[in-house]
């Protein structure tokens, strides 16, 4: 049986326990710490707010509070998490401590460990752990960074110790960065590197400036950079390029390379990758390291699929395949691929389908008001086409060519070449060569066809085929001119060593004088189709753009202002239209298709 004293005591425990349990159950529990400025308009979204901590702590001596456990901050419509944090309430500044997350709606958020918030000027400094990294996400976009600083004031985020963004189309590494979550404008300073996520692109964009926005996915290029991809690379100071069109717009002298080895230089340029073509604007120069030659222009258009251009605009073309260079001139000068054979079907031998090849040459046009200039050969014409598979040099309508001081014309001259080295001359229709001895006596040959042999530049045989007329000033022994042969005959051969005419031959009967030069009238000195065309000679390369005034009257006598538009339009593919208000009138379009000499060749 127990005491009084023992039943107080056991009772009095018993009181105690059941009043002192619950005191220690509220103090485990965490308290929630009401806001610094209970009656403040917290939509303000100038001002930052403690809405929770689990605990909070302030020294007497201390100018900030500690905060621990499930602390959450709000700035407008800005959520701020942390483990914990040092908070001054007085500037509204603050130091956050693991498992920082900044929100804001459902659209952006940035993670980081540490946090370091700057209250008067706005500006969030987030830190990350060894090993790890401060993201901020803003939708498909997602920027990594060892310390990211974060204007909230302006909206604008940036880093200075190397970066990293992606979207769901492009990766973009550099050493500085900027991004502005409200625009989607996105700014990378040294180092830039901007490479496609797709797996089956090769794009790759090397920069020190670039702009870039993560919602057109379009990048401005602003120091010198390169783009690069599966069919070439760009080069360029100042440009635009859309990474999900491959379209870029360049300026400043940017260059286009090509896998095949061309170049494309302007002050302007579009380039459209997927489709392949370019567009220049602005001395622009095309030059194919393949083949050795240029292309100058204000205007050019280039195919890279099916290998064709465009050229206008003080066009020149400069092929520098051997020592001499030739330049070429036209109002438009064009190159293609023209297919000159099907494959097709031809039989069934045995179960076994046999075909025919196909065949594809490259051409080259130029028109109208030709001139070109080399040092060993200058001419002029109304068109010019060089076809690759021949190695063929045709000019048609008046061509006139020179050589020293040896001059052809005729209807239509073709130039056969060899390493672009003269290797024969060919006038199918009423050739004449004539060369200029000394005074008024010129050596002169015609005939129905002609057709003359080089040897290193020099010509070494004429052949003439049909209606032969001559006239001929054999140089005497001590090198003087005493008498003037005229004679006719059907055929000719002729050789040649430097300006000595070495042996004529002609059959089968000839018909012909020689006179003494002292009386020699002087009706007799030339033949009736002579003409010297010297004043149309160009005699630099600047001076295949200069057209006199007489050759324009050539081409126009003529009746023929652009006639190798017809080899246009049966190339196989048209590389573009040709605007109408380049082509003169309405009545060269109706001559240019009925033009019979043109569907011939």
């Amino acid at each position: 049986m127990l005491g009084r004293r023992s039943f107080f005591v056991i009772a009095a425990a018993t009181l105690l326990s059941s009043v002192i349990a619950p005191a220690a159950y509220r103090r485990t529990e965490a308290p929630v710490i009401k806001p610094a400025i209970p009656t403040a308009d917290r939509s303000n979204p100038d001002r930052v707010f403690l809405e929770q901590a689990d605990i909070l702590r302030q020294q007497p001596a201390d100018s900030f509070m500690t905060l621990v456990g499930n602390v959450i901050f709000t700035k407008g419509p800005m959520i701020m998490r942390c483990d914990s944090a040092h908070f001054v309430a007085e500037t509204e500044s603050m130091e956050a401590f693991g498992n920082v997350s900044m929100e804001q709606g459902d659209t952006l958020f940035v993670y980081a460990d540490i946090l370091d918030y700057n209250g008067p000027a706005e500006i969030a400094t987030l830190y990350a752990d060894p090993g790890k990294k401060v993201r901020l996400i803003n939708r498909d976009v997602t920027l990594s960074t060892d310390i990211f600083v974060y204007d909230i004031g302006i909206d604008l985020g940036y880093y200075e110790v190397g970066g990293e963004l992606t979207d769901p189309n492009n990766t973009l590494t550099s050493l500085k960065g900027e991004y502005v979550p409200a625009t989607k404008e996105a700014n990378f300073y040294t180092d830039v590197h901007l490479f496609s996520r797709n797996e089956t692109d090769t794009l790759n964009i090397y920069s020190d400036t670039l702009y870039y926005n993560t919602n057109s996915h379009i990048a401005e290029l602003l120091s010198p950079s390169r783009v690069i991809n599966a069919r070439g690379t760009i080069y360029t100071n100042l440009g635009v390029y859309d990474t999900d069109s491959n379209r870029a717009t360049l300026f400043s002298r940017s260059t286009v390379v090509t896998q095949q080895g061309q170049t494309l230089t302007a002050d302007t340029i579009f380039y459209d990758r997927n489709a392949g073509f370019g567009e220049a604007w602005g001395n622009a120069v095309m030059t194919d390291t393949v083949h050795k030659a240029q292309l100058l222009a204000d205007y050019t258009f280039y195919n890279e699929l099916t290998d064709s251009c465009f050229a206008t605009g003080k066009a020149l073309v400069k092929e520098y395949s051997s020592p001499d260079t030739l330049y070429a001139h036209g109002r438009y000068i064009e190159s293609f691929r023209k297919l000159d054979s099907v494959n097709v079907q031809a039989d069934t031998i045995r179960g076994i389908k046999a075909f025919t090849r196909i065949d594809t040459s490259h051409v080259a046009i130029i028109y109208p008001r030709v001139r070109f200039f080399r040092n060993d050969m200058q001419g002029i014409c109304d068109s010019l086409q060089f076809t690759q598979a021949d190695s063929m040099l045709r000019m048609f309508i008046n061509p006139v060519v020179w050589n020293e001081d040896q001059q052809i014309f005729g209807k239509l001259i073709e130039v056969k070449l060899n390493d672009s080295t003269i290797e024969r001359v060919t006038l199918p229709d009423q050739g004449f060569t004539a060369q200029h001895i000394e005074g008024p006596h010129y050596n002169q040959m015609s005939g129905k066809k002609m057709e003359a042999f080089f040897e290193n530049g020099e010509m070494r045989r004429l052949e003439i085929d049909g209606n032969v007329e001559i006239i001929m000033y054999p140089e005497e022994n001590d090198s003087t001119l005493n008498k003037i042969i005229n004679a006719e005959s059907s055929f000719l051969t002729a050789w040649f060593k430097g300006r000595t005419t070495e042996k004529i031959k002609v059959w089968p009967q000839t018909t012909g004088t020689a006179t003494p030069l002292f009386l020699a009238k002087k009706s007799i000195y030339f033949l009736p189709k002579f003409n010297w065309y010297e004043d149309m000679r160009p005699l630099s390369p600047a001076d295949v753009f200069i057209v006199p005034a007489a050759m324009e009257d050539l081409m126009i006598a003529a009746g023929r202002q652009i006639p190798i538009i017809n080899i246009r339009r049966r190339a196989d593919e048209r590389i573009m239209p040709m605007p109408r208000e380049q082509i003169d009138n309405e009545k060269d379009i109706q001559d240019f298709d009925t033009d019979p000499a043109i569907s011939q060749n």
